[in-house]
């Protein structure tokens, strides 16, 4: 069966590859999932100081060595992605959407390749929602990995409990969390 691929943005990737580690190039589920992020996501971590000094383990070379794995593209879906690039990017100017020429590429590729993106960013969502990307946020990808038996529900609440702990959590998060788990998240 071919691989089922989600593609993680940089938000999400930050949010979970510390604590479910590899979590890219690893296939679980029924559905055969595997995870991807683009390549821009180290170029964005790179020029980001914020984020280098938030997140510092990501060149850490077991978290390098699982972003080597990079998604395929074709030279035609490379077209396409550069091609739909530019109107994304001009429906999200238009639109007054913030969001990056990293989350625009995201986007493409997830459109381009006809597979699901991973974001907790609202306006990534809203324009994932306008082109018909199918987009999760990390709450509901946690939900798919916990009904695959790829994730505990254990290591959820260990995921819940530092987002709340770094005061990182995802937008609607309480909401989201009862609304997939069925419980009151962990504090």
């Amino acid at each position: 069966m071919p691989q089922s691929k989600i593609l993680v943005d940089s938000n999400a990737y930050f949010r979970l590859a510390q604590s479910i580690h590899p979590l890219l190039k690893v296939i679980f589920g029924e559905q055969d999932y595997c995870l991807y992020v683009i390549k821009e996501l180290q170029e964005e971590y790179d020029k980001n100081p914020r984020l280098k000094n938030a997140f510092s383990w990501v060149n850490q070379p077991e978290y390098k060595e699982n972003r080597s794995h990079k998604l395929v593209v074709s030279r035609e879906q490379q077209k396409e992605i550069k091609h739909a690039f530019e109107f994304v990017h001009d429906y999200a100017k238009t639109n007054s959407f913030s969001v990056s020429k990293v989350d625009i590429s995201g986007l493409t590729h997830a459109l381009i390749l006809k597979v699901p993106i991973v974001t907790d960013d609202s306006d990534m969502l809203a324009v994932a929602e306008a082109f018909d990307i199918k987009a999760l946020n990390t709450l509901e990808l946690l939900k798919l990995m916990l009904d695959s038996n790829h994730v505990n529900m254990g290591k959820v609440k260990e995921i819940a409990a530092y987002w709340e702990y770094l005061n990182d959590k995802p937008k609607s998060f309480e909401r989201d969390y009862r609304r997939l788990f069925k419980v009151t998240p962990p504090k």
